[in-house]
């Protein structure tokens, strides 16, 4: 699968300013984690995983940017054609944390997702197509954090990928917060 090298470009100038701004701040202000995502859609991959950056720009104002990577879904004609699914999102979004107690907060969840998807088919083992979409959508969603420890929050998070059509998508993690 070949990477649009604009997309490319905006991901690696996304990662140089949140570490250049996030080495600025204190300890704590910062997490890295992986997490689980389920999607429900009935043409997409369903499961995927990835790993997520956050930096707190303020006490209630977080940003976040991840990356899932959704393993391949194949689909069987008769056992005479086949076609498969690959798809990525990379994302950044906003979080406007509430905290309930001093172990739980939510937040409402709003970005973008840049997502790549590509698609090849073939009838009788020979391929005879294949073909690459890669676009941006909005994020919609909210989330909680539930802290196990000083370091560590397991993180549960529903969203919508909003473009032509809604997708839908549940999510799970850890985050380690440094």
């Amino acid at each position: 699968m070949s990477i649009n090298p604009k997309i490319a470009i905006v991901a690696i100038a996304v990662t140089v300013v949140s570490v250049s701004n996030a080495n600025a701040q204190t300890q704590g202000d910062m997490a890295l984690g992986a997490h689980a995502t389920i999607c429900v859609d009935d043409v997409l991959p369903v499961f995927g995983i990835g790993a997520k950056f956050r930096y707190n720009v303020t006490d209630p104002i977080r940003i976040e940017g991840s990356f899932t990577y959704f393993l391949p879904r194949q689909e069987n004609f008769m056992g005479l054609a086949s076609t498969t699914f690959n798809l990525w999102d990379l994302a950044v979004n906003a979080h406007y944390l509430f905290p309930i107690n001093d172990r739980i907060a939510v937040y409402p969840l709003a970005g973008l997702s840049i997502l790549g998807q590509n698609v090849s088919g073939s009838v009788l083992g020979i391929d005879i197509a294949t073909g690459s979409h890669t676009d941006i959508f909005i994020n919609l969603g909210g989330g909680i954090d539930i802290k196990l420890n000083d370091r560590t929050v397991l993180n549960l998070w529903p969203r919508f990928v909003i473009g032509e059509r809604a997708i839908p998508m549940l999510s799970a993690g850890l985050i380690f917060a440094f």
